[in-house]
């Protein structure tokens, strides 16, 4: 399942690392909240027999697609992999994790961009908690239908374009969902091995020095959201929030030391659960 605001380069980057990878019965469902038309064109040059893409619209928010994406799917078991539109497949890579996933019901995978793995995942056999969840991003995901119906998709009120203020969390809000209501697929999660990953761009990448900053500080509520809803541990949220002033410091070769105090502006903003001075999404493009 792909959300896009209709982003059509990378997203024809997506399509042709996908082309010689896929397999019949194999599906993509794109689902277009901008620039219909334009997607829509694009898809049909790489549409092929074994290649299965479906495009459909929704209403904003990269939740919101997703979610109308599995519901677009024809009824039956599948292991749901949700990339952005920027994301990309490695030769190879798609049949690695079709092999590495045929028993898997929930796991997750490597995302490398151009400064490395955006998160170090876990051993294999180290069970899913509410501690390492947080290795987990949306594009990193792979959930079977079933498990993922059954929690409810994600909430269409976190992430990326959402229309609260909370833009980030939603994957860790679905597996700390799944923590709960699943308890038994804790031992069983799947940290497929680092050299099966998938391509990405980093946060930042494209952005002005502004945009940077609100996409984090925008980030940072959701994630500040997910720690007050799923009740950490007060010693654990206020490390949460201010350990966000050492973003920057952490992330230099990205980031700047300013921006450390945008992370910690949003994260106090989500633990608050209201906005300082406004509301505003992510990213508008």
């Amino acid at each position: 399942m792909v959300s896009t605001l209709g982003r059509i380069e990378p997203l024809e980057r997506l399509l042709e690392s996908l082309s010689a990878q896929t397999e019949a019965g194999d599906r993509l469902v794109i689902v277009a909240q901008a620039h219909v038309d334009a997607v829509e064109l694009v898809a049909s040059t790489f549409r092929t027999a074994t290649f299965d893409i479906q495009v459909i619209t929704s209403e904003r928010g990269a939740s919101r697609g997703r979610n109308a994406g599995v519901a677009h799917l024809p009824d039956g078991e599948r292991l749901l992999h949700f990339p952005n539109d920027t994301t990309w497949f490695p030769d190879g890579s798609l049949a690695a994790i079709r092999l590495a996933c045929a028993d898997v019901r929930v796991g997750a995978i490597t995302v490398v961009d151009e400064n490395g793995p955006k998160f170090v995942l876990p051993e294999a056999g180290v069970p899913l908690d509410r501690w390492n969840v947080w290795n987990v991003i949306e594009m990193g995901l792979l959930i079977r239908r079933s498990s993922f119906d059954e929690l409810g998709g994600f909430d269409s009120e976190l992430g990326t374009g959402a229309s609260s203020p909370w833009q980030a969390g939603e994957v860790t809000d679905l597996l700390l969902r799944l923590l709960e209501r699943q308890p038994t697929t804790a031992s069983t999660f799947e940290w497929l091995p680092a050299d099966i990953a998938v391509g990405g761009i980093a946060d930042a990448s494209g952005l002005s020095t502004s945009e940077r900053r609100r996409k984090l500080r925008a980030y940072g509520r959701g994630l500040g959201r997910i720690v007050m809803r799923h009740r950490y541990p007060w010693w654990w949220r206020f490390a949460f929030v201010t350990g966000g002033l050492a973003f920057g410091l952490r992330h230099r070769d990205t980031n700047s030391l300013g921006d450390g105090w945008w992370v910690f502006i949003g994260r106090a903003e989500g633990m608050l659960g209201r906005t300082i001075g406004g509301r505003s999404t992510a990213v508008t493009r």
